[in-house]
């Protein structure tokens, strides 16, 4: 495995110091870590990043800070540094680092950092090409930038909460799936700067709003509403024009295959799949009749799809030239021949939990890699304050017994 900083990595020698916690922000600071940036993260014993301790959708983790699944997978191939930022002291050493380092992540809520004397005004005039990204709930700016908010709330105030879900049911604010689409452009949001930087010499600050985020991933419905003066709805798996489009069920307990079906070609594919006469009917022979008769064309289906399993169905379907895929879950995702070839699954060692199974990075990209398991608390400390910063053995020594080290 690479270790820290190869060389043939995207973004080697770019060094970020990494203040953010959670989801978000860790998602964003993993995708640079993988292509190459050497993540020092900002850590406190007394005040944890929460998702070494608990998690919304698991609950409270008793099992120790350094065995998080969660922690573990987000912040793989990163540096954790460990300070008590109420201290003047480690207030300085963050100077210090950000003087040598190329970009800052944050997604504490606006305004704590230039509290603390470290916000971005500050920061630049000791690196005046400081390149910081601020992520919060809704942007640093307006009368709502002092809420704080998780992946639900950026869903719910997006408005993509309202179009999830079934006409009959209420919305469903997406959960963990919304602060990796976060991370994720947080991470695109820094690769421009660098590239700006590049240009132009010039650094800047990144305000990202993890609820614009979110809305920017649903314009079609802006657009619906500006144009047509129509508020899409909710309409669960069915498309607006596609039919049929959904999720069928499957020979065994919840096993499905998602079957879609776009083109004048794929239908007449799926009738010949399928061999069943009232797929004849002249009320199935145009787009409109078929999306006016999806129930009976869903019914249709399953009565094919019910005596085969996801993969015979997909293959079956896919043989002829209709969009099909079985509905893949956690355990079979890691079974599946295809992700296995690509190599989607990488193992790793961690000093605490042992070998672990962990995603990769999501392109295919030369250097590109998981650099190695996520750190213990405070491991890096030694590295930055001595390789880095530069300090002799005593002086950390002496940082350690007055606290500042926390």
């Amino acid at each position: 495995m690479p270790e820290h900083g190869s060389q043939e990595a995207p973004l080697a020698g770019i060094r970020v110091t990494d203040f953010t916690w959670a989801w978000a922000g860790p998602h964003g600071t993993l995708l640079l870590a993988m292509l190459g940036a050497e993540v020092i993260k900002i850590e406190s014993r007394t005040r944890l990043d929460h998702s070494r301790v608990r998690s919304i959708m698991a609950g409270a983790m008793n099992s120790g800070p350094d065995a998080s699944t969660i922690f573990n997978d987000l912040n793989l191939g990163k540096r954790s540094l460990t300070l008590n930022l109420r201290r003047e002291e480690a207030r300085e050493i963050v100077r210090s680092l950000v003087s040598k380092s190329d970009v800052v992540v944050q997604n504490m809520r606006p305004g704590v950092l230039d509290r603390l004397g470290i916000g971005y005004e500050e920061l630049r005039r000791i690196k005046p090409d400081i390149i910081m990204l601020s992520s919060s709930a809704v942007g640093a700016s307006g009368p709502e930038k002092f809420y704080g908010g998780y992946a639900p709330t950026f869903a719910s105030l997006s408005g993509i909460a309202d179009l999830t879900g079934y006409p009959d049911q209420p919305p469903i604010p997406l959960s963990g799936s919304v602060d990796l689409r976060v991370g994720s452009a947080s991470a695109f949001a820094v690769m421009a700067a660098l590239y700006e930087r590049d240009r132009s010499g010039e650094g800047q600050h990144i305000d990202l709003s993890s609820t614009e985020v979110m809305s920017c991933m649903m314009g079609d419905a802006f657009l619906e509403y500006e144009m047509c003066e129509r508020i899409p709805e909710r309409r669960g798996n069915e498309d607006e024009l596609m039919a049929p489009h959904g999720c069928y069920h499957c020979a065994g307990e919840e096993q499905w295959v998602s079957i879609a079906v776009g083109s004048e070609a794929e239908w007449t594919a799926l009738r010949s799949v399928l061999a069943d006469p009232e797929l004849a009917d002249e009320a199935f022979a145009t787009p409109q009749g078929r999306k006016c008769e999806r129930e009976r064309l869903d019914a249709i289906l399953v009565r094919w799809t019910c005596s085969r399993t996801p993969a015979e169905a997909a293959e079956t379907l896919q043989r002829a030239g209709v969009a099909a895929l079985p509905v893949l879950t956690t355990a079979s995702l890691s079974q599946d021949e295809h992700v296995q070839q690509r190599g989607v699954l990488r193992r790793v060692q961690h000093p605490v939990v042992g070998e672990r199974i962990v995603l990769g990075p999501p392109w295919k990209l030369a250097g590109a890699e998981v650099r190695g398991p996520a750190p213990l608390i405070g491991e890096g400390n030694d590295y930055v304050l001595s390789e880095i910063l530069g300090l002799s053995r005593p002086e950390i020594e002496q940082l350690q017994r007055d606290g500042v080290l926390d």
